[in-house]
């Protein structure tokens, strides 16, 4: 009899836990929370969360969806940002701006209006954008061109290219005068003095690394860099030492940082699965879960209010087919 109840416990432990939270021993699950399913043509890259406008940017190829937070619902549109990747925010200036790829410039853009202001050109093939608080710059990245174009927001004016080298992908910024990109081809992260635009250094990761996502814990001074070889550097962001390297899903491409979670996460596209590190201890790192989305979910941001992740891809649409959307991911409890 205590063998026959033994087989059924076993059973039903098997059947009742959800495969995303099987190795998450140390913090709350992860899960797929709900799906906002938004529709639109065109292709998507990197999202721009702004948790205090209550609004999340979605590039589309060729315009740039502005979608409601709180409602998950499309409220306007940035039109003729042809090639978009991504958009960055400059709040004292109430504006944003878009890196165009194929157009090899950047739009300047009011928050409210949506009608945009100026455009500025860039190198070759603006990719990752953002906004540096130290310097208080907007740097695009840009791909093709292996340069840096650094933009005055109050002005409206490139100030400095920085030449880096390479196949310049996502950019983070410490917001104490340093930004940091990951050079795709290279396998390597570059440091910035975002003051003085130049090039500090350049940290290699190992052959086949191919940098993608790139996060930072701004407390702890650590770098995530997820790669195309399914697997993530764990950087100190002063020295540059890789301080752990750990496997990763498959089909890597953006990367997120949640400081009430403490972890930092990739979003694997291909499996469709987001791997959560953290520092189980300190100096050691651990991945303690593989979280289940969608396949096709590559690139991430977080919402900063609700320490949400959000990642665009194609969603059900309610009808029995897909559409595009937004997976919603985040804890199976509050976070404190």
């Amino acid at each position: 009899m205590r063998s026959v109840l033994f087989q059924l416990t076993v059973i039903l432990l098997i059947v009742v836990t959800p495969a995303f939270a099987a190795e998450n021993t140390t913090g709350p699950s992860l899960k797929v929370l709900k799906t906002l399913p938004l529709g639109g043509e065109g292709r998507w890259d990197y999202l721009c969360a702004d948790a205090q406008g209550e609004r999340l940017y979605v590039p589309r190829s060729s315009h740039v969806q502005v979608v409601d937070l709180e409602s998950g619902k499309v409220v306007g549109d940035l039109p003729n940002t042809t090639g978009v990747h991504g958009v960055a925010l400059a709040p004292e200036q109430n504006l944003g701006f878009s890196s165009n790829g194929r157009d090899n410039s950047v739009s300047a853009f009011d928050l409210k209006t949506l009608k945009e202001t100026k455009r500025i050109k860039t190198g070759r093939n603006p990719d990752a954008i953002l906004f540096d608080p130290a310097s208080k710059h907007i740097f695009a990245f840009n791909h093709s061109g292996g340069d840096v174009t650094v933009i005055d927001p109050a002005a409206l004016e490139a100030v400095a290219t920085i030449p880096v080298g390479g196949l310049l992908e996502y950019g983070v910024s410490d917001g104490a005068g340093h930004v940091f990109v990951n050079v795709e081809d290279k396998g390597e992260v570059v440091e910035i003095d975002s003051k003085e635009n130049k090039v500090l250094a350049h940290w290699p990761l190992e052959t086949g690394a191919t940098p993608t996502g790139l996060a930072i814990d701004l407390q702890h001074h650590h770098l995530f860099s997820g790669c195309g070889n399914q697997k993530m550097y764990v950087l100190d962001c002063e020295s540059g030492k890789v301080l752990a390297t750990l496997a990763v899903g498959n089909g890597v491409d953006g990367a997120a940082f949640d400081p009430a979670l403490g972890a930092a996460m990739s979003a694997n596209g291909k499996d469709g699965t987001i791997s959560v590190v953290k520092e189980t201890s300190p100096g050691k790192f651990e991945v303690i879960q593989t979280a289940k989305t969608l396949n096709g979910a590559r690139t991430m941001t977080m919402d900063t209010k609700t320490h949400h992740a959000l990642l665009p891809c194609n969603v059900p649409d309610g009808k029995g087919g897909q559409t595009f959307g937004i997976v919603v991911v985040g804890a199976d409890q509050p976070q404190k």
